[in-house]
């Protein structure tokens, strides 16, 4: 990934917003799939220029393409892979972990009633907004009647799909000076986070076969010269998934989880390859987040070039210390969320430019792009504040760029 002495790269976490006549068509997919699939090229299009003209260095295809494919952020891989399938739920099913907030729920038991936890920064005004159960529950809380389990070997067969990706993106960045693409895809962990393994024999098989189906998507598109992103927010919720687990108990399983994520991007190019976690984007109290100072040391294990975090919101703005005591590995970049997903107001510029300076003179400026805490397609109220954002963003760059030079 490129890295500049002069001025700060810009970038996002992935999901944007869609043009409202393309969304309103995959609110109905099952109508309207081959307007979609036709569609869908324009789509990636339009999301490309809408960056450029706000000023973003490196920009994606919006995440359209998994919302395109009849799916979201982590069901899009289940047409794309073998060994998965619904089936009734057995008597002695347990889920996998606990659902968002699990540790941080006893301490606020009205807001988590109230379904809140779901609705966004606007909270239940949203229009269409529907509290909905918690994750891996039926109706009223009660055991889901179906769930997704690996019952047989999984075997990537998304070669055809994730071309269509990468043939998309890198039209809609032909003729484009400056601006490199990036295509977003699960990490290993995310992938298995709400299925149950009822093939491999213990839990440690199961990941690393997700992890070499994961593999075969990212090769594809850095075969192809873009960036990938590997997104991986249960690297920092999974501590809020195990209430009961100690500080050790989480660090341990990181120590797994490395190994893992590291298994599925060897050989790969590093200089290609961005890490993307993040402590969730419900909008709930956070109090019972994992300190990053805990984690830090297990990211920067990871064989990537970029690491993208949360750095904005109020529970994580002021966690930049960590690296006046962690140094930042030769090579590396890091990607602070500069502005967020987690409220409509949008960041004032010169906000933005302290944020990127507070990591620049502790990690040196050519190490520093600018980021968004996660996707902020889906979780802020209107697409207008989305790019407004990045706007934002982009003029924050420009002002740290010239703070940092002394101009």
């Amino acid at each position: 990934m490129r890295r500049s002495t002069d001025y700060f790269l810009s970038s996002h976490g992935g999901n944007l917003p869609r043009p409202a006549a393309f969304d309103a068509k995959l609110a109905r997919f099952a109508e309207h799939e081959a307007e979609i699939a036709v569609e869908l090229p324009k789509a990636v299009q339009w999301v490309v220029d809408k960056q450029i003209e706000c000023g973003v260095d490196i920009v994606n295809d919006g995440e359209y393409v998994k919302a395109a494919n009849g799916g979201n952020y982590g069901s899009y891989m289940t047409p794309r892979m073998t060994g998965f399938e619904r089936i009734d739920r057995p008597a002695d099913w347990k889920p996998r972990r606990g659902g968002p907030g699990e540790r941080e729920r006893p301490d606020f038991p009205g807001f988590y009633a109230s379904g809140l936890w779901y609705a966004g920064s606007g909270g239940p005004v949203r229009p269409g907004f529907v509290q909905p159960p918690m994750p891996g529950s039926g109706a009223a809380g009660q055991p889901p009647a179906k769930i997704s389990a690996c019952t047989g070997p999984v075997k990537y067969i998304g070669h055809a799909e994730v071309e269509k990706d990468i043939v998309a993106l890198k039209t809609a960045l032909k003729g484009k000076s400056d601006v490199d693409g990036f295509i977003a895809a699960l990490g290993p962990f995310s992938l298995s986070a709400m299925t149950t393994n009822y093939h491999y024999k213990d839990d440690r098989d199961y990941m690393f076969a997700l992890a070499d189906v994961m593999r075969e998507e990212y090769k594809a598109i850095t075969d192809a010269g873009l960036n990938l992103q590997v997104d991986e927010p249960e690297f920092a919720t999974t501590w809020s998934f195990h209430p009961d687990w100690s500080v050790a108990d989480l660090r341990k399983y990181l120590d797994f989880m490395v190994e893992v994520i590291n298994h599925a991007v060897r050989g790969l190019p590093e200089e290609q390859i961005r890490f993307h976690m993040c402590w969730g984007s419900g909008h709930r109290p956070h109090v019972q987040d994992i300190e990053f100072r805990h984690i830090v040391d297990k990211l920067l294990q990871i064989n990537v070039q970029a690491y993208s975090f949360e750095a904005s919101n109020p529970r994580h703005a002021h966690e930049y210390h960590v690296f006046e005591e962690v140094k930042l590995p030769d090579g590396k970049i890091i990607v602070p969320g500069v502005v967020g997903h987690y409220t409509d107001l949008v960041e004032h510029p010169d906000l933005v430019a302290e944020r990127l300076c507070n990591f620049a003179r502790l990690v040196g400026m050519e190490n520093v792009h600018a980021g968004t805490d996660c996707g902020i397609g889906s979780r802020v109220g209107h697409e207008e504040i989305v790019w407004a954002k990045l706007k934002a963003m982009a003029e924050g760059c420009r002002i740290a760029g010239k703070r940092m030079k002394g101009k």
